[in-house]
This record gives structure tokens, sequence and C-alpha cells, in this order.
């Protein structure tokens, strides 16, 4: 009883691509330096924490309990938009430059399996309602002194950022509306196919 040798499987091969069609594909690969300036802003960031929290530290014997809550509140600000750099950079490379073929690797970002153009809008609204609540709690800290000299807002100034943040919200809404619409659209047809 011999065993036959199995015959080499057919590994299917990539259509080749006109010469047009490889430059308006291989032109994705322009958005590198865009996410290279991101992971730049990133260790600046890194840099703002770092000096916040050392801030923090020397000044805390000195400083209120409002301070002190303020530049926590600051610091948070500082990893809220260092988690939305992250996102922007690994989601939108992934989704739109080439894949990091990170599968297996025990630090893949669990978000990072299921993410496309329209998933990442929504975690990017997200991300932004989160920055903004953020800086809208740390002006209504702030605001407790309107009417003094402490204070760095106006009534006006405190009423257009709330304006902002719910526009933030009715808009993350609105994208997780259209996505939900777009996605049945997509079931049903799969669905009728």
């Amino acid at each position: 009883m011999t065993s036959e040798p199995k015959a080499p499987s057919a590994q299917v091969e990539p259509p080749r691509l006109g010469l047009f069609a490889q430059l308006i594909f291989g032109s994705r690969w322009l958005q590198v330096p865009l996410y290279v300036g991101l992971i730049v802003a990133q260790a600046v960031y890194v840099l703002l924490f770092l000096k916040e929290l050392w801030h923090l530290v020397a000044h805390s014997f000195d400083a209120s309990e409002q301070q002190i809550m303020l530049v926590v509140l600051g610091l948070i600000d500082v990893v809220m938009i260092s988690n939305l750099l992250i996102m922007v950079i690994v989601g939108g490379y992934e989704t739109f430059v080439s894949r990091l073929n990170l599968t297996g690797h025990p630090d893949e970002p669990e978000w990072l399996s299921h993410v496309n153009a329209s998933v990442l809008k929504i975690k990017l609204a997200m991300a932004i309602i989160g920055i903004s609540s953020i800086s809208l709690l740390r002006t209504f800290i702030e605001a407790g002194n309107l009417g003094t000299t402490r204070s760095n807002f106006t009534e006006t100034g405190v009423m257009w950022q709330v304006l902002i943040h719910m526009t933030f919200i009715v808009s993350a809404i609105g994208i997780a509306w259209v996505d939900r619409l777009s996605d049945n659209g997509h079931r049903k047809e799969a669905g009728h196919g």
C-alpha cells in the first residue's frame, strides 16, 4: 500500500493590473507619510503628558483640590487624544494602505479584527465625544469661577462649548444610524441574492 504523492495545490495568482490601475492602487502608499506624521504627533503628546505629570507632582502640595482635578482632567484629555491617534494610525493604515498581519499577535487590538471604514468612523466619533466631554467637564469646573478674575470663560463661551458638544453627539448618532441603515441594506441584498 503505497501512498501516491499529493499534487501541489494550485495557488491562485492575483490578477495582473494594467499600468493605470497599478498607479491608482499604488497611490494608497502616499498616505504613509501622513501616518508617520501622526506618530510624531503622538510623541509630542507623550512629551506633553510627561510635562503635565511632572507639573502635577512638583506642585501638588501648593495646589488646591480643584487645580489638581483640572490637571488630572488635562492628563486624561491627552490620553484620550493619544488613543484617538492610535485608532487613526493603526485602523487607517490597516483599512486604507496595507494589512499589518497582526493575527495571532498577543498585543493585537481586539477591535482591529473587524475594522473597516464604517467602524473606524463610529469609533472616531465616539472618541471625539469622549474628548469633548472631558473638555466640557474642565470648562464646567473652571466656569464655577464666572464673574471672578480667575475665570477664563464667559457664559456665551460655555454655551458655545455645550452646543458644539451636542453637535458632536448628534453627528455620532447620525453616523451610527446611517451605518445601521447601510448594514441592513447589505443584509437584505445578501438575503435576496
